[in-house]
């Protein structure tokens, strides 16, 4: 991303992520997310719901191969 790119919105309304066993345990924000957009890591007990939403940003995780 280039200092001329404007940057994505830090809460988009549709943030929605699917996730796998495999990416237990699961924590937000995920590893990819961008420094700037960043809160303090918080884990999510998705294992029994299968979805959760983080209480800081409201991202919606999903998981997929329950």
């Amino acid at each position: 991303m280039s200092a001329s790119e404007p940057l994505p919105p830090a809460n988009p309304p549709d943030r929605r992520h699917e996730v796998t066993r495999a990416d237990l345990p699961l924590h937000c924000p995920l590893p990819q997310d961008s420094l700037w957009n960043l809160h303090p890591r918080i884990y999510l007990p998705i294992e029994e719901s299968g979805e959760e939403r983080c209480p800081y940003c409201g991202t919606v995780y999903v998981l997929v191969d329950r």
